[in-house]
């Protein structure tokens, strides 16, 4: 049975379930080398399946590898740099069992928005500059990882992931279309090259024969994308290069990549000045948010299929491993393959040594036939990134969201519009503002509401939704609907003293129905003691019902607890009522008739 067909093994006996795969992994320094461990349970049977997984995967791995590093500022040789070495680091520190790692569509434009403006032209300090980037990015990675801070992905939400990738893929599709026509346009962000390219459209410098060569590329690509047989991409590159050097198309203007450079990646350390290195921080920041989003999106995916664990702090630590080998080996900044990895696991991966068998394809390639390439057309590569460019957008959610939610659809709007305008770099903190934005929006105005009882229906229940519904003469039971801080404490505050005003009778107890309060800050807790002065000076007493310990916990040590008295805490809201109804014997008898009455 192949990896990509396992499934989980069976519960053991109805009303239990099995263990979760992955327990009992090893403890200390050898949890994390997952590599080491994947080795000593290696089977033999497994073997001929990963060399030839990893043989058709190298095929794949030089054309994306050199068309991505072109897209990224730094000449193509830089990104089979950036391909051996990072998948044999993270074979070893990698969790995931077929997770292909390499140069991504979606940091191209991160990383060129930082080295284009920077480098000046210079391809050696191009190399330099995203090198570190490389290194940053690893470093932040790991760091993470063993601080186990994994869960960061999960903090921007949907629609700003997908307003996120749309605009790097529209930024992406927009760096590449010059290429693509066979001329090349000044300008550095997203709207200026757009403009330049519509002008040097409307000027006639299209090369035909290049954009002939480079739309068929683009087309077979996406005409063979869907088929799970047949490499496309390599297909369309090898067409395109024999194209060019059988019918010495070079000659019309067509620029082509011309011979790699024999050899290995060396060992070196990208010296970058002192002034670059805010940028590059900033960089290398926004390319590690990136590069583990889609890293811990695709490993979930694929743990899924093999019914493999999830580990996202291992996953970190993992593509930091392979990102610092990128940096120093002459590469540039990598994350996850979602085209790759598809490749690998169709072929039949069974473990990372299809990504060892890949890089040392790609490695033979480079000591034993170096000039194999030098005819491929950029414009070639053009068609390859942008579709993948292509395949980064997200429509068919963002429609489903539009009708369910129809503000945060324009959140993802915003988010891909601040991307296109702003650039990459702003795009990554402009989707963390929002994110944030979006947290605070929820929270600062919750739902809040006084309750009553219902004929018919158990506990207690909005009376906006249910008007028939009855109060309690004197009791006001306020539900408050969300964690109170110091974004909505004022607001809690605000609308607690509405809904002691709005009641028809005068009231003797406020009772918070505090079931949905899971945290209490200092802010928040002030504002308490200042309700419960403002209603003690009216006679009205405040208490709580429902509060969670945690959060009791909490008011114990901000010393509000003892101040308000453990009396007024109920453990539920029907306990509150009965208290109160005991304490005002008057107002139970009338509750009674009335509720002998309904």
């Amino acid at each position: 049975m192949s990896a990509s067909s396992a499934s989980p093994p069976p519960p053991s006996s109805p009303g239990r379930l099995a263990a979760r795969p992955g327990t009992g992994q090893p403890t200390g320094w050898l949890k994390w080398l997952p590599g080491l461990q994947s080795l000593r349970q290696y089977q033999i049977a497994w073997l001929r399946h990963d060399v030839a997984a990893g043989l058709v995967l190298a095929t794949m791995l030089v054309p994306v590898g050199i068309a991505y590093a072109v897209a990224s500022g730094v000449p193509g040789i830089y990104g089979l740099y950036a391909t051996i070495i990072p998948l044999l680091a993270y074979a070893l520190f990698g969790p995931s069992r077929i997770m292909v790692l390499g140069p991504d569509s979606s940091l191209a434009a991160v990383i060129l928005a930082v080295i284009l403006p920077l480098s000046g032209g210079d391809p050696l300090r191009a190399v330099a500059l995203a090198g570190m980037m490389a290194v940053v990015s690893g470093t932040l990675c790991i760091l993470a990882g063993v601080a186990r801070l994994g869960f960061v992905t999960e903090l921007l939400s949907k629609p700003i992931r997908y307003g996120y990738m749309n605009g790097i893929a529209l930024t992406v599709l927009i760096s590449q279309l010059p290429k693509l026509f066979g001329f090349s346009v000044a300008g550095d962000e997203p709207l200026r090259k757009l403009w330049e390219f519509a002008q040097a459209l409307l000027a006639g410098k299209t090369n035909v024969v290049a954009l002939l060569v480079g739309g068929a590329t683009l087309a077979l690509i996406l005409l063979l994308k869907r088929s799970k047989r047949l490499p496309g991409v390599l297909i369309a590159v090898i067409g395109a290069t024999v194209l060019v050097a059988t019918l010495g198309l070079d000659a019309y203007g067509v620029s082509v990549l011309g011979a790699l450079p024999q050899g290995l990646p060396a060992f070196a350390i990208p010296w970058i000045t002192p002034a670059d290195i805010v940028p590059v921080l900033m960089g290398g920041f926004a390319v590690a948010i990136v590069s583990f989003a889609d890293t811990s999106v695709l490993s979930r995916t694929y743990a899924e299929k093999t019914a493999s664990p999830v580990d996202p702090n291992q996953e970190m630590v993992g593509l930091g491993a392979a990102n610092l080998a990128a940096g120093f080996f002459q590469g540039f900044p990598i994350s996850s393959s979602s085209s790759r990895t598809p490749v690998a696991e169709a072929a039949g991966a069974r473990t990372q040594l299809t990504s060892v068998v890949g890089a040392v394809a790609v490695a033979l390639l480079l000591l034993l036939a170096p000039n194999l390439l030098q005819y491929l057309p950029n414009t070639a590569l053009a068609a390859v990134v942008i579709a993948a460019a292509l395949g980064l957008f997200e429509f068919a959610d963002l429609r489903r969201i539009y009708r369910i939610q129809r503000w945060e659809f324009w959140l993802s709007i915003g988010c891909c519009i601040g991307v296109v305008v702003l650039g990459a770099i702003p795009g990554i903190g402009l989707a963390i503002v929002l994110a944030v934005i979006e947290f605070l929006w929820d929270g600062w105005r919750p739902d809040s509401a006084v309750l009553g009882r219902v004929k018919g229906i158990n506990g207690y229940h909005d009376i906006s939704r249910y008007p028939d519904a009855r109060l309690i003469p004197g009791l006001v039971l306020f539900r408050w609907a969300a964690p109170l801080f110091f974004a909505n404490a004022e607001w809690f505050y605000e609308r607690a003293l509405d809904a002691v005003a709005a009641s028809p009778t005068p009231v003797r107890w406020l009772v918070i129905t505090a079931e949905p309060v899971t945290s209490v800050d200092v802010t928040a807790a002030d504002l308490v003691a200042k309700l419960d002065e403002t209603l003690q000076a009216a006679g009205i007493e405040l208490c709580f019902a429902e509060m969670k310990d945690p959060v009791q916990d909490k008011l114990k040590r901000f010393g509000l607890f003892s101040h308000l008295g453990a009396e007024v805490f109920f453990p539920t809201i029907g306990e509150a009522v009965n208290t109160y109804l005991r304490t005002y014997p008057e107002v139970a008898e009338t509750w009674k008739n009335r509720d002998n009455a309904a």
